[in-house]
């Protein structure tokens, strides 16, 4: 204990105040237990203040915009006008009624919050550095921790976010004005998501990415539609290029340099095509991309280094990650892990039930892990929504997959909103009959796959799922479809 310091005890000390961290703080206060959450920033954390629910308020009102002035073909006309300081107020109001709420549902809970930066000094021993000038430390005895610290943005060569042109994506979800150029750097779920935001608000976006397709991890057939529709919006893709350097240009812009991704490219192909206006073959030369702001979207990364683990016996992977059991918990018997510093998928609602569990154990309850049925989202345009297994998984772990698909655009209801592109798919076990996993590419495909994955974590099988009536007309009627598509008499399309 460090002289002049307060001490406390707490049956668990939760470090963290992300979806994961509150989820666990909040059980553990239901079932009884003294609970001491600790965070430097905001209760929340990165998805509710800075990330998840940011970046979705800005997708909603963007869509609102786009598609109203873009709905000719329903007979409107409109042309309206975007004042991104009062979405950027709007936005704001949605996360503090969401952060107030969950600081009051901690309260009720009997959830002891506590401001600043948290990290092992022991065994059973953290210290807590309050932030502000004269604001000292605390020493807090725990029988029990959960280390709930999130994710940072991954930092590439050259360019660093203090660099004022160089964005990550906290800073670009804050900006007040619309650039009129963006850069991204990094085609995953983050670099598309807010690449579309940009380009539906006016700005001219050109994606680099290093492999040698939009969302890399998902299958083409996913990607490609997503794709199509951010060229659609004006979005330039130059694949198999790695962003290299930047500097002013002297007029308020930069130029960012780039370089070939050493053979990650593609050998060719739709998802492969690059559009270099300076080379005909940008595997074999690098690009001069201009713009306005540089966002850098290339992942993110477990902080672990925060907390000092080595105090207590911990040993993060080569990754940074902490390795968990089934119950959440780590090497060290009494310390949990859960949220983002635990290992992928890097989800906040997987967190949140690492969260649920890791309390439940603490507290002596029977709770473990299934990740079989954790659904993953992309909030593109269109969505993306995947859930258990895709067909060539299946096959590799043994099942004889039988496919059901259903296409948005036999969708009454998907035609009438004017978005049918896309479609469901549906995975099963050809012997049993069980729902294995399943894809969604298409509108409210992040709400649709939740379907699909209770018949996974219920055992369901494809005939159960068909035999299921659906309200008509919506778009959930996809999935009943696809899975009599599979069993071969879809009404609404063509069986396979």
């Amino acid at each position: 204990m460090v002289v002049g310091d307060i001490a406390t005890g707490t049956d668990v000390l939760v470090i963290g105040g992300g979806p994961a961290g509150y989820v666990a703080a909040i059980r553990a206060g239901q079932l009884d237990l003294d609970v001491t959450l600790v965070e430097d920033d905001a209760v929340g954390g990165t998805c509710l203040n800075h990330g998840c629910i940011p970046s979705k308020a800005l997708l909603s009102a963007t869509d609102v915009a786009h598609d109203a002035a873009n709905a000719e073909e329903m007979g409107i006309h409109a042309d309206p006008a975007v004042d991104l300081s009062g979405m950027q107020e709007w936005k704001g109001g949605v996360v503090d009624q969401l952060t107030g709420g969950v600081e009051k549902l901690c309260k009720a809970n009997q959830v002891n919050i506590v401001e600043g930066r948290a990290e092992f000094a022991g065994e059973h021993e953290a210290r807590v550095v309050h932030g502000g000038e004269g604001q000292g430390s605390e020493t807090i005895e725990f029988e029990h921790a959960v280390v709930a610290t999130g994710s940072r943005p991954i930092e590439i060569p050259g360019f660093a976010y203090d660099d004022e042109p160089v964005l990550d994506s906290r800073q670009a979800l804050a900006l007040d004005t619309v650039p009129d150029s963006l850069v991204v750097v990094g085609a995953g779920y983050i670099g598309m998501e807010l690449a579309g935001v940009f380009a539906k608000l006016g700005t001219d976006v050109t994606v680099i990415e290093m492999l040698d397709q939009a969302l890399p991890g998902y299958e083409d057939d996913l990607a490609r539609p997503v794709k199509k529709r951010a060229e659609e919006l004006g979005v330039e893709f130059h694949f198999g290029q790695t962003a290299s350097e930047w500097h002013h240009t002297g007029d308020g812009t930069v130029t960012v340099e780039t370089e070939p991704a050493g053979g990650a490219a593609a050998d060719g192909g739709e998802q492969a095509e690059v559009e270099d206006a300076e080379s005909e073959d940008a595997e074999d030369e690098g690009l001069s991309l201009q713009a306005e702001k540089v966002l850098v979207a290339v992942g993110r990364e477990p902080v672990t280094d925060t907390v000092n683990p080595e105090a207590i016996g911990l040993e993060p992977d080569d990754r940074g990650f902490l390795q968990t059991d089934e119950e959440a918990r780590t090497d060290v018997e009494h310390v949990f892990a859960v949220g983002d510093v635990a290992g992928e998928p890097m989800l906040a609602h997987k967190g949140s039930k690492e969260g649920q569990v890791a309390a439940e154990v603490i507290a002596g309850e029977p709770a473990a892990l299934d990740y079989q049925a954790i659904p993953a989202a992309v909030f593109t345009d269109p969505e993306i929504g995947t859930v258990g297994l895709t067909a060539e998984e299946a096959e590799a772990e043994g099942f004889e997959p039988m496919v059901g698909e259903f296409p948005f655009r036999a969708s009454g209801r998907a035609l009438t909103t004017g978005e049918s592109d896309g479609f469901v798919r549906l995975v099963a076990d050809e012997e049993s009959g069980f729902v294995l996993g399943g894809q969604v590419v298409g509108p409210e495909a992040s709400e649709l796959i939740a379907e699909i994955g209770l018949a996974v974590e219920l055992g369901a099988t494809v005939e159960d799922v068909a035999a299921t009536v659906h309200t008509h007309p919506t778009l959930s009627e996809a999935v009943m479809e696809a899975a009599e598509n599979a069993l071969g008499h879809a009404i609404h399309t063509l069986n396979r």
